[in-house]
């Protein structure tokens, strides 16, 4: 090869590697340039980081409340589903999910930037939303296996819950909060979601809703009349101490959405975070009592859950009284929405529609309602967001409704999809009745959950 040749070869070679590594590094992985432009941000990246690590015990909080409202015999199979929930979630979310939800936005559909996390994703703030924004996609995928619990294939749950942090959970986040046509609609300042009422909670729990639908109810679960016959849970102080963790966990899922420390209104999050949770157990606590004469801990549970749902998505828009107002109507909702789905026969063993679907639902339209227009979207400087109740008219509450119904009917069309295929991929979703009636922990993990304690068949 001639002189002139091996120039030209190493010259292209070093231009190569110039573009590569500009291209690698357009970021600022190392975080000098973000703290020279504001010296003050290693108080925000701890306080979001912080609140991340609260979201991801939440994994835990699932864990817990399905395992325990499930039977002793699922319930391995319970824990291994949430545990890969955050393998696979993170994975697809890394890859796929978070370039479609925060990526740059192309016509107000999806993101088209940030794949992998390469390129100009390199960045400090940007690894800083991904971790934010995957313990939320790991919790939208979480809440499903609740609701098809005992009786769904594990090759089938991995399957879905890959495609709901690639592509369900953030395309509809996208368009709320990526900068997508949701969030620019002309009324109020269009669609808004604090942390995730809809974003999160009602597009699990509507997934939810499809999976119990096209699996069928347990075995045993109705009567040859049609009558719902109670399947109890094998530990309802573990489904309790699950509870008390994913409450624990919200003070961090809520406040931790200003995505800054120096957002004061964290306070007003944090307690209408916590009234919301108190009034919502309230409230399903007096609703069985009356209608059973029992305080029933099971649905006091769900109440408790059901007012943390409703009032993510209006917890910094809105005062103390009006966090009460929603939490005690959520607590109802949950009642009424599992008796709903009890008349229709569809068996959602932890109740993770009523939870997380119908008060997801219920969270959005409250912003529309209670918003009292103190504070802005998103931060203080931004548009403040005003409800029908303290004179902003119905702009806002249109916004809300149509975010409302976009997000059911996106999560169930694609829930739909997305289980039709499943079945065509792995001849079916459903597991045979021998192995629900013997369990699925030692048909498809083998291994019991409390081998000294209970009698399996082989």
């Amino acid at each position: 090869m001639s002189k002139k040749k091996k120039w030209l070869l190493m010259s292209t070679t070093a231009i190569a590697i110039s573009l590569i590594a500009l291209n690698a590094y357009a970021g600022d992985p190392t975080g000098a340039i973000s703290l020279k432009k504001d010296p003050g941000a290693p108080v925000d990246y701890v306080w979001v980081l912080l609140c991340a690590f609260l979201v991801f015990i939440m994994q835990l909080g699932f864990a817990y409340v399905e395992s325990g409202f499930c039977r002793a015999k699922n319930a391995v199979n319970l824990m291994m589903k949430n545990l890969m929930d955050f393998v696979m979630g993170s994975l697809a979310f890394w890859a796929i999910g978070y370039a479609l939800m925060m990526g740059t936005d192309s016509h107000g559909l999806f993101g088209t930037t940030g794949w992998f996390l390469h390129g100009n994703a390199y960045d400090v703030h940007t690894y800083l939303i991904w971790m934010f924004e995957v313990v939320f996609a790991a919790t939208a995928a979480t809440i499903v296996s609740g609701g098809v619990a005992e009786r769904i294939k594990f090759s089938v749950y991995l399957f879905y819950s890959v495609i709901v942090s690639a592509v369900i959970y953030p395309i509809y986040g996208h368009w709320v909060w990526g900068g997508g046509w949701l969030s620019k609609l002309p009324y109020g300042i269009g669609a808004v979601d604090f942390a995730g009422s809809g974003v999160v909670h009602a597009i699990g729990g509507t997934i939810a809703l499809v999976g119990a639908m096209m699996l069928g109810p347990r075995i045993g679960r109705y009567d040859k009349d049609g009558k719902p016959k109670p399947i109890l849970g094998h530990n309802i102080p573990m489904a309790a101490l699950g509870v008390f963790i994913l409450w624990f966990g919200w003070f961090g899922f809520n406040p931790g959405s200003t995505l800054s420390a120096h957002e004061l209104r964290i306070s007003v999050i944090a307690v209408n975070t916590n009234l919301a949770a108190a009034a919502g157990g309230l409230s399903a606590l007096l609703f069985m009592y009356a209608k059973h004469g029992k305080w029933d801990i099971g649905m006091t549970l769900n109440g408790v859950l059901a007012g943390l749902v409703a009032i993510t998505a209006p917890c910094a828009w809105v005062e103390a009284w009006a966090a009460v107002v929603i939490g005690l109507i959520a607590g109802v909702l949950v009642c009424l929405g599992v008796m709903l789905l009890d008349k229709l026969h569809i068996d959602d063993p932890v109740g993770a529609f009523p939870v997380h679907g119908i008060n997801g639902l219920w969270g959005l339209i409250s912003v529309g309602l209670f918003a009292d227009g103190t504070y802005g979207n998103y931060t203080t400087a931004m548009p403040h967001v005003i409800g029908l109740f303290y004179g902003g008219g119905v702009g806002q509450l249109i916004a809300q409704v149509i975010s409302a119904v976009v997000c059911f009917v996106w999560a169930f069309v694609c829930a739909w999809i997305t289980f039709s295929i499943a079945k065509v991929i792995f001849n079916g979703i459903r597991i045979s009745p021998e192995e629900e009636i013997e369990g699925v922990d030692i048909i498809e993990h083998g291994t019991p959950a409390y081998p000294d304690f209970q009698i399996y068949k082989h």
